[in-house]
């Protein structure tokens, strides 16, 4: 098959073992990020199975539409920048594996990293210190601290984890059947949600976006929080309401941010207002990107790959398309 890959920026695919399930067929890479239709149609025209890395490029009809020999996408987790209404329409298979076994160990050690970094100042104090500048403020240490967990899934369980190791207080907020998990594990869970956004000195969210949590987290529950708090996010931007975020920072609840997400991505806009700020840490949507990650995601991808060209497709999130495809 005629596989093409976008998206890789560093060309680190080619380097994983698992590249070598894709053995005989025709491969491209592509290593730059690129939105526009026209440039994509021209790109992918003989393509057949397309491979993509997340949400990075917008998978849309007016694309879809002008790829004739597109057979299947190939791709791991959830699936919002496909329009898979189009991809059955046209024939399309879609397989996604949604790894509900496996945590992203990686984005939750990156949470991790980011509340560490985030709370001691680390990023500033470096740069301070580069410009000569020895020491320019006081951290905060995290042991019998409260870290708030919004959504008790596989990624926040482990977070959780990492914290009680640290000697904090571990406090839970999610739907009901999440939290009784969370009590299972010996954690506790907040009364209400604004309890819970009142107690926190570290809150880190860990839900997926679907409808149900877009927004789902306001600027009244952000107004809660202690103006020494930390609010983390390496899960999605818009779950939080736009420009609420910023808001409250400039309205200092909470104190402290660490991002790894944002609204437009890539963010190369240096005048962003999180890039500017001295109490917000950004990382550019590092979560899931480590050698060790990347050869767990692709293994996946290439074998949805490998079961299509057998005639066998998995993980097939579009089943109406199994009777019409290409």
């Amino acid at each position: 098959m005629k596989v093409s890959i976008l998206d890789d920026y560093f060309d680190t695919l080619r380097t994983l073992d698992c590249f070598r399930k894709l053995a005989g067929h025709d491969i491209a890479i592509w290593n730059d990020h690129v939105q526009d239709v026209d440039v994509l149609a021209e790109r992918l025209h003989d393509t057949e199975a397309l491979v993509l890395i997340r949400e990075r490029t917008q998978i849309r009809a007016p694309l879809l539409e002008r790829l004739p020999m597109l057979k299947l996408i190939s791709q791991r987790s959830v699936f919002p920048h496909i329009d898979i209404d189009t991809c059955t329409r046209l024939g399309i298979v879609v397989s996604s594996g949604q790894h509900a076994d496996t945590p992203s160990y990686a984005t939750a050690e990156l949470t991790w990293g980011l509340v560490l970094a985030a709370m001691r100042a680390i990023p500033q104090q470096m740069a301070a210190l580069k410009a000569g500048k020895w020491q320019i403020g006081v951290g905060y240490s995290v042991r019998g601290k409260t870290l708030g967990i919004y959504g008790y899934g596989r990624i926040g369980a482990v977070v959780a984890c990492y914290g009680k190791a640290f000697g904090m207080n571990v406090l839970v907020w999610a739907r009901e059947p999440a939290m009784a998990k969370a009590r299972a594990d010996g954690y506790e869970t907040a009364s209400s949600k604004a309890d819970f956004f009142e107690r926190c000195d570290v809150l880190s969210l860990h839900m997926r976006l679907v409808d149900a949590t877009r927004g789902i987290v306001k600027a009244e529950d952000l107004a809660r929080m202690k103006s020494t708090a930390l609010l983390v996010n390496t899960s999605r931007a818009p779950l939080i309401e736009p420009n609420a975020l910023v808001n409250a920072l400039r309205g200092g609840r909470p104190g402290m941010a660490a991002v790894d997400v944002y609204e437009k991505e890539p963010l190369r806009d240096a005048n962003d207002p999180l890039l500017t700020m001295d109490n917000v840490v950004c990382t550019p949507h590092l979560g899931y990107v480590s050698h060790d990650e990347y050869e767990i995601q692709f293994t996946d991808i290439f074998d949805q790959i490998v079961a299509y060209a057998g005639g066998t497709p998995i993980n097939v999130v579009n089943p109406d398309v199994m009777a019409k495809r290409r």
